[in-house]
Formats: structure tokens, C-alpha cells, sequence
């Protein structure tokens, strides 16, 4: 009878309830609770390693910044001029690195056009080229039927021509 009394169940002595545990044993399994899972544990490290390499990185450049900077202030008048050529002609390199790349892709694109392999983008160029086409033959229409209308009129006005 004494099983069944929901009053008299036992605690564990070391349990987070008891407040007779140690301080110690209830600091671990806090700690326990919030480390990270296994499938954490690589974010974590790569993470720690970033931040190492990081921090060294920011050391390396200040330290260099302060030991070169009389340095730099002394030949400033040499090196500004100096970035603004190979900035200029950084800049003119991938320029034409770039428009050599998209006309390459151009030609290979009117190459499959025309080839009939219907490369990306072929049915608004052909829907295009048709619309072009019915403006092109109603611009012409039209001034034929308007030319004729001027034709009658040039007549009226000069009926002896």
C-alpha cells in the first residue's frame, strides 16, 4: 500500500530539485545542456580558427602600419601616382578582358541562331523580328495609300500638269 502513495516517491540525492545537492554537480549539468552536439562541433572549430586567423591578421597589418608608416608618409609623393597607373591600367585590363569574354558569348550565341539550335533567348528574338517585319510592311502600306492621296491632290492643285 505504501508503493502506491504518490507522496512518499523517493529523490535522487544529486538531482537539479534537491536542495541538498552540490553546487557543483548542478553547475555541470548546466554545462552539460548548452555544449554543443556533435554535429556542431566542426562549425565550432572552423569558426575558432576564422576568428584566430582573424585577430592575427588584424594584429600582422596594425603592427606593419606602425612600423612602415615614416615610411609611407616619406615616399607617399612616389607611391600615388604610381597606384593610379596600375589602378588605371587594372582598370583597362578587365575591361577588355570583359568585352572579350561577351563577344565571344555573342558570336557563339548568333552562331547557334543561326544554326537553328535554338540557343536561350531565340523566341523573343523571332518574335521580335516578326514584329519588326508586320510594322515594316504597314509603315509601307500605308504610304503607298497616303502617296496616292498625294498624288490626287497634286493634281488638283496644277490641273494643267
Amino acid at each position: 500500500m505504501a508503493e502506491r502513495n504518490p507522496t512518499q516517491q523517493r529523490r535522487s540525492p544529486t538531482g537539479p530539485n534537491n536542495p541538498t545537492a552540490p553546487a557543483f554537480s548542478t553547475f555541470l549539468q548546466r554545462i552539460q545542456a548548452h555544449s554543443p552536439h556533435s554535429a556542431q562541433l566542426p562549425l565550432f572549430i572552423t569558426t575558432l580558427i576564422l576568428l584566430l586567423l582573424t585577430g592575427l591578421t588584424v594584429t600582422v597589418a596594425s603592427l606593419g602600419f606602425i612600423f612602415f608608416m615614416p615610411l609611407i608618409i616619406i615616399s607617399s609623393p612616389i607611391w600615388f601616382p604610381i597606384g593610379a597607373v596600375v589602378l588605371i591600367i587594372s582598370a583597362g585590363f578587365a575591361c577588355v578582358c570583359g568585352f572579350g569574354v561577351l563577344s565571344v558569348v555573342g558570336f557563339c550565341w548568333m552562331y547557334r541562331y543561326f544554326k537553328g539550335m535554338h540557343p536561350p533567348g531565340w523566341d523573343r528574338v523571332e518574335y521580335a523580328r516578326s514584329r519588326i517585319y508586320d510594322t515594316a510592311s504597314h509603315v509601307k502600306d500605308y504610304a503607298m495609300e497616303y502617296g496616292g492621296y498625294l498624288q490626287s491632290k497634286v493634281k488638283d492643285a496644277a490641273p494643267g500638269a
